[in-house]
């Protein structure tokens, strides 16, 4: 069979310019069209000087466009014509038949996107419900034969439902039936949720725009093997892997699905129970593609989204650490002022990184290091500093110690006592000293040899 065509017009308001360049916003709807597995043969930016309410472009574009369209009928299938905006269901209809071939929007693209990539049975219900929830939006009659259904035998029965009815009807049976089954899965999502705040393990999530290199990152940092490809939407399902990082503290890092500008409401509803993860992290990477000449507006899609699914500004600024990827094929140029760059572009190197977050390249493990540090800083940065003499006959103490904490100076006095400072979170403390009541007493001085800024927090009224 040969490969699906398809026409990619990306539609531009003279009166409504975007912020972002019509020309990539034009690429990005191929990248998309690509995603599934169809080829683009034709692909235009068209400037509208008002919109039709009828079928959003004037008869000019649209026979144009149907001209088009027969051209390639000829010889293979007629194209799929995406519109890379969304289109109400008068619109997309009245086109269609001017044009006489499929036509699509940028909302119905995109659901058709991640229906390809779910596999797991949590991510196939997801898309469901929110093509399911976009459908029931668009029902319009499309039976004249149709039109209604008797309710009765002869003259006496009533007028019975209409079709647009029926379809309404099963449409509402089938959504409750997979929030049904999607509240089955959150249930066992909360159980795992929970079992890791009872062990105090900390969980990291990963959220960026589409194809900013997440996936990569997930794989380095983890060693797994989720599928990494230079795609948009390669990857939908969520992944949990367990990290350790360099104090020893083991984490969870999250792999979520990737953002996109104007991502359909349909799936943000239908996708809140995977993106429970992001809300519930105690940490969350903001992936940046550094090579993207979109950077702020993508990141400022990223945060829009996360506003969507409860994270507001305020609790982003207090979570998130930026992540800047794919350092090695990125020049930083005047427009990107947060690395501090020089009036000519220049490659990113090791001494450039930006006050907010850290530098890395996934693909060449560029700044990891200095990026699992700094996960490890945050986590840390309200541990307390505590000191134990752990006599001999305690030596799970200390073994509980390491396993758990992080340790800044062990050592065995003369009497075999062994003489241990370490940070370790405020739960971590509170376990350690209903296990070891015994030793739970602070030696201030060896504390002043390494934090002297915390000692209030060993005083007294922390006891």
């Amino acid at each position: 069979m040969s490969t699906p065509i398809a026409f990619v017009i990306h539609p531009v308001l003279r009166y409504a310019p975007s912020s972002c360049p019509a020309d990539l916003m034009l690429e990005e709807a191929c990248l998309l069209a690509n995603a599934i597995g169809l080829e683009v043969v034709h692909s235009e930016v068209i400037a509208l000087a008002k919109l039709r309410a009828g079928s959003y472009f004037g008869k000019g574009v649209t026979e144009r466009l149907g001209d088009l369209a027969e051209d390639f009928t000829h010889d293979i299938d007629a194209p799929v014509v995406i519109i890379n905006t969304s289109l109400s269901p008068v619109q997309q209809r009245n086109l269609e038949t001017q044009i006489k071939a499929k036509v699509i929007d940028r909302t119905q693209l995109i659901l058709e996107i991640f229906g390809a990539r779910a596999h797991t049975h949590a991510g196939r219900l997801q898309v469901e419900l929110a093509a399911l929830s976009f459908q029931r939006s668009r029902l319009v009659r499309s039976w004249t034969h149709l039109e209604r259904q008797r309710g009765g035998g002869g003259f006496l029965g009533g007028p019975g439902e209409r079709q647009i009815e029926l379809d309404r009807r099963m449409l509402l049976d089938q959504v409750k039936q997979i929030k049904h089954e999607l509240n089955d899965v959150e249930r066992t999502r909360h159980l795992q949720r929970r079992n890791r705040l009872r062990s105090n393990t900390s969980t990291i999530a990963l959220v960026g725009y589409t194809n900013a290199g997440k996936s990569t990152l997930f794989n380095i940092l983890t060693g797994a093997n989720v599928l990494s490809k230079d795609m948009l939407f390669a990857t939908l399902d969520p992944t949990m892997r367990g990290m350790e990082l360099p104090s020893g503290r083991e984490i969870v890092l999250a792999d979520t699905v990737g953002f996109i500008s104007d991502l359909p409401t349909e799936l943000i509803e239908a996708f809140k129970s995977t993106l429970e993860e992001v809300i519930q992290a105690d940490i969350i990477l903001h992936v940046h593609d550094v090579s993207s000449p979109l950077l702020e507006e993508e990141a400022s899609d990223v945060r829009s989204v996360l506003e969507d699914i409860g994270l507001s500004l305020d609790i982003q600024k207090e979570r998130i650490i930026n992540v800047y990827n794919k350092a090695d094929i990125a020049a930083v140029t005047p427009d990107i002022d947060m690395f501090g760059s020089e009036s000519q572009p220049q490659m990113i190197t090791s001494d450039m990184q930006p006050s907010d977050g850290t530098v890395i390249s996934a693909l060449s493990g560029f700044g990891l290091d200095i990026l699992k540090q700094v996960i490890d800083d945050k986590l840390g940065e309200h541990d307390h500093l505590q000191s134990y003499s752990v006599p001999p006959q305690h030596a799970d103490a200390s073994a509980w110690l390491y396993q758990h904490a992080n340790v800044l100076h062990s050592e065995h006095d003369k009497d075999g006592n062994h003489q241990i400072t370490v940070k370790l979170s405020a739960a971590d403390e509170a376990r350690f000293k209903s296990s070891w009541p015994n030793l739970s007493s602070n030696d201030k001085e060896a504390l002043l040899l390494f934090e002297p800024d915390t000692l209030p927090l060993v005083g007294p009224e922390h006891e």
